[in-house]
C-alpha cells in the first residue's frame, strides 16, 4: 500500500514539473565537455553587469527601444553565419522571459564580437520590459546558452538576483572562461559522444535501442544515413498491407464484408480489417517499433503531418495505405515530384474534394491547402523563414482569395480513374483509389485563361510563368485534356518554383525531427540546400541529411534551456518502448503495436492516419502561451493529455504483460523487456548504476544531480532482497525519467 501511495504522488509530483516547464523551461545545465564552443558574455571587471555600449559609449543603464552593443566571446564565427544564428533572452524581476531581436553581430577584435540588440520583445507579448532596474540576459548560439550578466533597463538595481555561481566575465586576461574555436564536425561528434548520437537516433528514428546506438558508434552518422538511404522499405517482414475486398478483387468487388453473414465473426473481422484503420496502423507502429528502414519511416511521418488526410473522411485502409506509398516513395526524391502525385492522388482528391471539382460546381478546398499547408504558405518569407515586410513594417500575403479562384479553375475536372483501357487498377462497380486521377469528362474541366502565383523580382528565383492562356484548340477531348494536364503541370511549377518552398518546407520538417523553434539561420542553411537541389531527383536526401548533420542539430550537451521539442504523443510512446525491448504481450515475438493501443494514442491526442482536420494534429506556428517560443506540439499539450501521457508509462512500466489477449484474430499485444536492467539492479544495490543506464537510454546522460539524487532515493525506498525487489527498482527508475519534464522534451 505504502508503494503504490508513493507512485501516486510521484506521478502528481512528475506531472506538476512538467507544468512547470511548460511555463519556464528546463534548469540549464553544465556543459560537461570542455571543447564545446559556449558563447560567453562579456562583464566589466569585477562585475557581473553587462559590457555594453549605445552608439560607442559605453553605459550602465539604456533605454527600451534603443540599440545596445553587447560583447561576446568563446567561439569563433563561421563565415557564412550572422545575427539570425543568435538569440537573446531575458528575464526581469518579476519573472517575466522575453526575447530581443539580434540585428548585427561583427568582430570587435580578435576573439571578441559586437553584437547589436534591440531592447524590445521580440514577440511583443509582454512588450517593453519594465524599466524598474536590472535584468539578466543571456546569448544562445546552436543549442548553447552564455552565462547570464546584468543589464540596466531605465535604471540599474532593483530585485533581480545573480544566477548561482555567476562570475565576472571581463575581457582580457582576467577572462575566467575559454575561448575554443569550433573545430569538430558533425561527424567527429557522431563518433565519439554518446549523448549526440542518442540525440541523433531520437531524431532520426523512432527511437534509440542497443543495437542502432552500437551501429552508428561503429560506423559513423554520415555511413548509416547512406546505408538508411538505400534501405528497403517497408521492412522486411513487415510489407504493406494488400486488400482484397472493395476495390482490388472483382468476384467481392461489390459485395464486400455482406459476402459474411452480420452478425458473425467473420463478417467483424472483415469491416475491421477493410473499413477501419487498423491494418494500416498495425502496420504502421510494427514498423516504427521493429522496421529496420527507420529514417524513410521516420521522413514519411513527418511529411504525413504536412499533406494531411485522414480517417472517417478516408473509409477504407486501402485508400491510406495507397497515400502513404506516396509520401514513402517520395520521402528520398524531390518535393516536386511529391506534390504532383499528391495532387493527383485519388485518396487526397476524396479527402480535400478536387475529385468532385468541376467546371459548374468548383471547389477550392485543395487548391486552397496546396498552397496554405503544403508549399507556401500564408506570406511572403525571406530564405531564412523570417517573414518579408512590406514599407509599413506589415506581413506581405503570398495569395489573395482571387488567386485561389484561379488554382480551383485549373484543377478541375480531375477524377477517379474510371477508363478500363487506362486505370490498371480498375474494379467495376467500385471508386478506384489506386491508380492517380485524370480528367474523365472534359466538360468538367475550365477552358478559361488564369492567373497563377507571383512574387516580387529575386535575382535568385525569376519571375515564372504565372499566366494560363484560355484554351483555343479544345474542340476535341483529347485536346483538352492535353489542355488540362499541361496548365497542371504549369501549376505545379508555378507553386514548387516559388522562393516560399525551401524555408516554408525546411522548416516545417526541421520542427518535426529537431527543434520547435529552429534559428532562422538553420532553417536558412537547409532551405539553402533545398533549392541547390530543385532539380536533383534525390533532393529530399540532400535535405535530410543537411537537417540532422547541421550544428544546430548536433552536439553531445544541449545547454539552452529552450532548445528542442516536445515529443509527441507518438515519438514519446515509440521512444521509451524501443528503449526497453519492446516485444508482444506475451513476452516473444514482435508487438503488434496498435489494436489495444489505441486508446492510449487517442488519449494523448495523436493518433496516426486520424488528425482531426487538415491542419494536422497541432499548427506549425503554435506558439507556448506566455513565452516567446515556437512549440508546436504543445498545442495539443493539455491537462487530459498531460496525464494521459503520465498513465501510458504507468501501464507499460509496471503491468506484467499489458494487454494479455485471448481472442482469435486479435493481435498480440505489447510488453517491455527489463531483464538486463533487473540484472544491474541486483549486481549493485545502491542503485546508482542502475539509474545511470536509464539516465543513459532516455536522457542521454544530461540527467542533473538533484533529479539524480530523488530518483536514487525513491528507487531504493524499495528492499533489495528479491528479484521483485529489483524489477520494481527498474519499473520506478524507467517510471520516474518518462514522466519527468527532462524526458518529455527531446533535447
Amino acid at each position: 500500500m505504502e508503494s503504490r501511495s508513493l507512485h501516486f504522488l510521484l506521478r502528481i509530483s512528475a506531472t506538476l514539473v512538467l507544468g512547470a516547464f511548460l511555463t519556464f523551461g528546463v534548469a540549464a545545465q553544465d556543459d560537461p565537455d570542455p571543447n564545446s564552443p559556449t558563447p560567453v558574455l562579456l562583464s566589466e571587471s569585477g562585475s557581473t553587469r553587462a559590457l555594453a555600449s549605445n552608439e560607442g559609449k559605453p553605459g550602465k543603464v539604456f533605454q527600451p527601444d534603443t540599440r545596445i552593443v553587447l560583447y561576446v566571446t568563446g567561439f569563433k564565427l563561421p563565415d557564412d553565419e550572422g545575427a539570425n544564428a543568435f538569440r537573446v533572452y531575458v528575464e526581469d524581476a518579476d519573472g517575466r522571459k522575453y526575447r530581443f531581436p539580434v540585428t548585427n553581430i561583427e568582430l570587435a577584435r580578435r576573439g571578441v564580437y559586437a553584437m547589436t540588440v534591440l531592447l524590445t520583445d521580440q514577440i511583443g507579448f509582454w512588450g517593453p520590459p519594465k524599466a524598474d532596474g536590472d535584468i539578466l540576459v543571456g546569448v544562445t548560439w546552436r543549442g548553447l546558452i552564455s552565462n547570464r550578466v546584468r543589464l540596466g533597463v531605465g535604471q540599474t538595481g532593483g530585485r533581480i538576483k545573480d544566477d548561482p555561481g555567476a562570475i565576472p566575465t571581463p575581457t582580457g586576461k582576467e577572462t575566467a572562461v575559454r575561448s575554443k574555436t569550433t573545430g569538430a564536425s558533425p561527424e567527429y561528434v557522431g563518433y565519439r559522444w554518446s549523448g549526440d548520437r542518442s540525440r541523433f537516433l531520437q531524431q532520426a528514428t523512432f527511437g534509440q535501442n542497443a543495437v542502432l546506438d552500437n551501429r552508428i558508434r561503429r560506423i559513423g552518422l554520415r555511413t548509416w544515413l547512406a546505408e538508411q538511404f538505400d534501405s528497403p522499405y517497408p521492412s522486411a517482414g513487415n510489407p504493406y498491407p494488400i486488400f482484397a475486398l472493395k476495390g482490388n478483387d472483382a468476384a467481392n468487388a461489390t459485395t464486400g464484408c455482406g459476402i459474411f453473414p452480420n452478425p458473425s465473426p467473420e463478417y467483424s473481422v472483415c469491416v475491421r480489417d477493410h473499413y477501419s484503420m487498423y491494418q494500416p496502423l498495425t502496420w504502421f507502429f510494427k514498423e516504427a517499433l521493429h522496421g529496420d528502414a527507420q529514417l524513410r519511416h521516420r521522413v514519411s511521418w513527418a511529411l504525413a503531418q504536412i499533406w494531411v488526410t485522414a480517417s472517417p473522411e478516408v473509409q477504407q485502409n486501402r485508400h491510406m495505405i495507397e497515400y502513404h506509398k506516396i509520401l514513402s516513395n517520395n520521402a528520398f526524391g524531390n518535393y516536386r515530384d511529391l506534390m504532383k502525385q499528391m495532387t493527383l492522388s485519388p485518396t487526397m482528391g476524396g479527402y480535400l474534394d478536387m475529385a468532385v471539382s468541376t467546371r459548374t460546381n468548383p471547389n477550392e478546398n485543395y487548391a486552397r491547402e496546396l498552397m496554405q499547408l503544403f508549399s507556401v504558405g500564408l506570406f511572403l518569407l525571406n530564405q531564412d523563414g523570417t517573414l518579408r515586410l512590406d514599407g509599413t513594417g506589415n506581413p506581405i500575403p503570398t495569395y489573395d482569395q482571387n488567386g485561389v479562384n484561379n488554382l480551383t479553375k485549373l484543377l478541375t475536372g480531375f477524377t477517379f480513374c474510371s477508363v478500363v483501357a487506362s486505370c490498371p487498377n480498375i474494379v467495376s462497380g467500385t471508386v478506384n483509389y489506386i491508380d492517380p486521377m485524370r480528367v474523365i469528362n472534359t466538360n468538367n474541366h475550365d477552358l478559361t485563361a488564369k492567373t497563377l502565383l507571383s512574387w516580387p523580382a529575386d535575382p535568385n528565383f525569376p519571375a515564372n510563368n504565372t499566366n494560363v492562356a484560355a484554351c483555343t484548340n479544345c474542340t476535341s477531348a483529347a485536346n483538352i485534356t492535353t489542355y488540362a494536364n499541361a496548365s497542371l503541370e504549369q501549376a505545379i511549377d508555378n507553386a514548387y518554383n516559388h522562393p516560399n518552398v525551401g524555408p516554408f518546407v525546411s522548416k516545417i520538417l526541421i520542427q518535426h525531427m529537431v527543434v520547435s523553434d529552429p534559428t532562422p539561420a538553420y532553417v536558412g542553411r537547409v532551405a539553402a540546400v533545398f533549392n541547390a537541389n530543385r532539380s536533383n531527383p534525390t533532393q529530399m536526401k540532400e535535405v535530410i541529411r543537411a537537417i540532422l548533420l547541421d550544428p544546430e542539430a548536433r552536439g553531445d550537451v544541449k545547454t539552452d534551456p529552450n532548445f528542442g521539442k516536445l515529443r509527441e504523443p507518438v515519438q514519446f510512446a515509440t521512444n521509451i518502448l524501443r528503449a526497453f525491448g519492446v516485444r508482444g504481450a506475451g513476452g516473444t515475438g514482435i508487438s503488434d503495436g496498435y489494436f489495444y493501443q489505441r486508446g492510449e494514442y487517442i488519449g494523448m491526442a495523436q493518433l496516426p492516419f486520424q488528425s482531426p482536420t487538415v491542419f494536422n494534429f497541432y499548427p506549425p506556428d503554435y506558439g507556448i502561451p506566455g513565452t516567446t517560443l515556437l512549440g508546436p506540439e504543445f498545442a495539443i499539450m493539455t491537462t487530459s493529455t498531460a496525464i494521459q501521457r503520465t498513465n501510458f508509462v504507468n501501464r507499460f512500466v509496471f503491468t506484467d504483460i499489458p494487454y494479455p489477449v485471448a481472442l482469435p484474430n486479435a493481435p498480440l499485444g505489447t510488453s517491455l523487456d527489463f531483464s538486463d536492467l533487473q540484472a544491474l539492479a541486483a549486481a549493485d544495490t545502491t542503485g546508482g548504476l542502475l539509474v545511470d543506464e536509464v539516465n543513459r537510454r532516455m536522457l542521454h546522460n544530461t540527467m542533473s544531480p538533484s533529479m539524480r539524487s530523488t530518483i536514487l532515493t525513491a528507487v531504493t525506498a524499495y528492499p533489495s532482497v528479491t528479484s521483485a525487489d529489483f524489477l520494481n527498482r527498474t519499473r520506478q527508475a524507467i517510471y520516474l525519467v518518462g514522466t519527468s519534464s527532462q524526458f518529455q522534451i527531446q533535447r
